[in-house]
């Protein structure tokens, strides 16, 4: 896919970016970040500066990232000892 122009407003600031991702997926990225500022915007936070809302935000999403990968990785790791259990299982019932 061509990268094209990406325009979008968040906090009544308008940003943009180039990206060659589908629409989908700029569409979802767009709507997770909206998603994650309306949260800090109903917390209260509307005496901070963008910016710092901006970074407070980002490194919500990053601990949250963080988070998902450790559960994807024991969620990987659990279903590598499942298969192998089920591995040895068959290969006893074969002798």
């Amino acid at each position: 896919m061509q990268e094209r122009r990406i325009d979008f407003q968040l906090f009544d600031q308008e940003f943009s970016f180039y990206s060659d991702a589908p629409d989908e997926e700029i569409r979802q990225v767009i709507a997770l970040l909206k998603e994650e500022f309306a949260d800090q915007k109903k917390a209260g936070t509307k005496t901070l500066p963008s910016t710092t809302l901006l970074v407070f935000g980002c490194l919500r999403m990053a601990a949250r990232l963080v988070q998902e990968r450790a559960k994807s990785r024991a969620f990987l790791a659990e279903q590598q000892r499942s298969i192998g259990a089920i591995i040895d299982k068959v290969v006893s019932h074969l002798d």
